[in-house]
């Protein structure tokens, strides 16, 4: 036999066995299969708000309105022939009256059973074996109170699951964080809010979906499992196929396959999916996370910048009813965020001059090397063997990152940083290492990172191979060399530009939310010790 948890010796527990045991000799199913309301509790509150629905005395006398509602039982309170109470759906609330006269329950008959007890009824019923927690169905009709809330008077009650455990302190909830993130349903049950949150989640994707649509964007599925791992730094989760006894990677990016896929002639495309990064956890940064990626055939980055900012833009306005939002800082300060566009564009250069004071255009390498070690807290070995485009990177990176709070695109970065973008189109700055790339940053965070994708197979493979010797030298980052990708580019890719913006990072900007663990259901957390078990067999 497995140990019994922890939970199983404790009271609340216990007696609520005992109760499950006792509605069973009564002849009660407590996990009946189904149950259909007449109204969801948010969508009837909507409906009745203003409405004149009667007194309890009409609702007795069954004059009313009728409603069939279900929720989770949060609150109850016993005043002689009446019981009053509130049950729960989602983030919405309903008042309900029980009546020692009128109230049934589905099932019971006072007297039916084995039990030797006094027979209860049905009020007492209510009171003794159903719990905080408990999910029930209640049929009945509608009034409102002297004080103007909107109630059900009970006439059937049916209990749809009976809990064992009980709910969270109906005052202070959940605070610790990691039981929050641990044990998301008890959060969602005791926090509306949470809920809230997610609930805009699944707004902002399906937004994403309308607006790609309207756009002509054909969404697509990519393989999550791949023999070969590519389209970004960052090094890979491994696993092993059986069945081939081969290694396989956890996808990092969605953007190779997607380009095979324009070269296919599918000329738009995009995919929202999972990708999995075997990186550092913090407020930011998840193992896996949401990646939306898109490809569009004949645009370069200018295009698809216009398109980004008009795409975020059209969402928060969607949302909040404004480009105008208020973002409560984690110090208790706030500020407003403008999605107005367009957004300010910069380019790595500009913005180091502006934001950090150091203008790397005047400057030779050496003197650029300097401020590096001046101001940066970086690996010396690391700075000493830098190219110059490098040198950009840690400075932006280490000084100018941060101080993007409003959106910002950065544009035209280091070739180095970017083995799959296009050259710059402009002799001087292709003269300077730089490609054809801008990153969008919010909130001193990286939110989109786009390209004019590069399609010349010989620059590829060149870029490709050098990525791939860094890999063979122990840079664990670097990827592999993909043989068949550059295969499809030599089949003749379009002009393209292509896009990937974080969503689990948009969430938490369009949600004024600080951690990413606030916007993943389930974050991934430490392991939990076995100390919750007991060694009862």
């Amino acid at each position: 036999m497995y140990p019994r948890p922890l939970y199983h010796t404790q009271e609340e527990y216990l007696v609520r066995s005992e109760k499950l045991t006792r509605l069973k000799s009564l002849g009660i199913n407590p996990y009946p299969p189904s149950y259909t309301p007449s109204h969801q509790i948010c969508r009837l509150l909507i409906d009745w708000e203003d409405a004149n629905v009667g007194h309890s005395e009409d609702a007795a006398a069954g004059t009313t309105a009728e409603a069939k509602v279900a929720g989770r039982l949060v609150l109850f309170r016993a005043m002689g022939k009446n019981a009053f109470g509130q049950i729960q759906s989602e983030t919405a609330r309903l008042q309900v009256m029980f009546n020692r006269e009128l109230t049934r329950v589905e099932g019971y008959e006072p007297g039916q059973g084995s039990s030797d007890e006094e027979p209860l009824s049905h009020l007492k019923f209510i009171e003794k074996l159903i719990d905080l927690g408990d999910i029930i169905g209640i049929e009945g009709h509608l009034f409102r109170t002297m004080k103007g809330e909107l109630t059900l008077f009970a006439k059937r009650v049916t209990l749809l699951c009976k809990t064992l455990l009980p709910l969270p302190d109906k005052h202070a909830g959940i605070t610790d964080k990691e039981v929050r993130y641990r044990k998301r349903w008890l959060d969602l049950i005791s926090h509306s809010d949470v809920f809230a949150t997610f609930r805009a989640r699944s707004d902002i994707l399906r937004l994403l979906r309308r607006e790609f649509e309207a756009h002509h964007f054909v969404e697509v599925e990519t393989p999550v499992l791949q023999t070969l791992y590519g389209g970004a730094n960052a090094k890979p989760f491994t696993t092993h196929l059986n069945a081939l006894d081969e290694e396989l990677y956890l996808r990092i990016s969605l953007e190779l396959p997607l380009k095979k896929l324009v070269v296919g002639g599918i000329e738009r495309v995009y995919e929202i999916g999972r990708v999995f990064r075997n990186e550092g956890i913090d407020r930011n940064h998840n193992p896996e996370f949401t990646l939306l990626e898109a490809y569009a055939a004949y645009w370069d980055y200018n295009q698809m910048m216009s398109f980004t900012e008009r795409l975020i833009e059209k969402i928060a306005l969607a949302l909040h009813g404004t480009t105008r939002v208020t973002f409560a800082t984690p110090e208790g300060g706030e500020f407003l965020l403008d999605f107005t566009t367009p957004w300010k564009r910069m380019t790595m250069h500009e913005a180091v001059a502006e934001y950090a004071g150091i203008d790397t255009l005047c400057l030779k390498t050496e003197e650029i090397r300097a401020k590096v070690r001046e101001r940066c807290a970086l690996d010396p070995l690391k700075v000493s063997s830098a190219s110059p485009g490098l040198l950009l990177t840690f400075l932006f990176e280490e000084l100018v990152e941060d101080k993007l709070i409003q959106p910002h695109h950065i544009t035209d970065h280091p070739i180095e940083t970017t083995p799959l973008c296009k050259p710059h189109r402009d002799p001087q700055k292709r003269a300077l290492g730089l490609v054809e790339r801008f990153e969008t940053y919010i909130l001193g965070h990286e939110l989109a990172n786009a390209y004019t994708e590069l399609n010349d197979p010989v620059i590829q493979r060149a870029l490709l191979e050098a990525q791939a010797e860094r890999r063979d030298a122990g840079d664990e980052e670097a990827a592999p060399l993909d043989e068949e990708f550059i295969e499809a580019i030599c089949q003749g890719m379009p002009p393209t530009a292509g896009v990937g913006i974080g969503i689990d990072r948009l969430v938490m900007i369009l949600t004024a939310t600080h951690s990413i663990r606030d916007v993943i259901y389930f974050p991934l957390m430490r392991r939990e010790e076995a100390e919750g078990s007991s060694k009862e067999n």
